[in-house]
């Protein structure tokens, strides 16, 4: 007897859903598989093209990201998470005036669950281009949906220390610790901000916590090289 169509639907759901889980634990390759396997089960399910685009992504296979993403696209223009995913994409493949279209179109989606998500990313993706005020428009609009949001805390750091204001950024930084154990990310922006201060006891505790916890990170290579902008 054949599979319903439902059924096809459910355990393409069911395998796209743990491949999102092993990706987000780090095993990008059982992710990988997870993911394949939804779409044998079924070639038209959108959100396993998506998923499978960002974790492509992380293992540098961007021709075949791009690919994934286009298709789920097709299937599903309308998908807010597939838009939000493929302008995460653009902007972290240097498309970042691409990528913008795709975030405001997940952000005018009324069924979008997440926007603060897209508003994050599109902050993000502003500030990268050298927009400030439009990056810090959108970024404080992910704090109106999400208050405690420690990323988006990182990016008005990251923009106060784009704009040369330091002392802001430390703020930005220090609420952000309190919410959440920092990244790589968040460690090296906050050991140059203190540099810049002066407080040398600061910037050598932010150098060892980096060295400690993210020794193969590309902000600590980045450290190493005393590339401090």
């Amino acid at each position: 007897m054949s599979a319903t169509p439902k059924d096809v639907h459910t355990r393409a759901k069911l395998h796209t859903e743990l491949g999102a889980l092993y990706f987000q634990n780090g095993n990008l390759i059982v992710a990988l598989e997870e993911l394949t396997i939804a779409i044998s089960i079924n070639p038209n399910y959108a959100p396993a093209y998506s998923t499978r685009g960002v974790v492509l992504y992380h293992i540098k296979e961007f021709e075949s990201a791009d690919k994934d993403f286009r298709r789920a696209l097709s299937l599903d223009e309308k998908d807010p998470e597939i838009s939000n995913n493929y302008g995460w994409f653009l902007c972290h493949t240097g498309q970042e005036k691409e990528a913008i279209a795709y975030f405001q179109r997940a952000i005018k989606n009324p069924l979008y669950q997440t926007p603060e998500i897209a508003y994050l990313n599109l902050g993000r993706c502003h500030a990268t281009i050298g927009e400030l005020d439009l990056a810090e428009e959108y970024v404080r609009k992910t704090l109106r949906f999400s208050p405690n949001n420690p990323q988006a805390l990182l990016q008005l750091a990251s923009i106060s220390y784009k704009r040369g204001n330091y002392d802001a950024a430390r703020e930005h930084l220090k609420n952000m610790v309190r919410l959440s154990d920092p990244d790589a990310e968040g460690l090296w922006l906050y050991l140059r901000v203190e540099r810049r201060l002066g407080d040398r006891n600061a910037e050598s505790s932010m150098a060892a916590q980096l060295r400690r916890k993210f020794p193969d990170s590309p902000e600590y290579q980045e450290f190493l090289k005393g590339n401090f902008e």
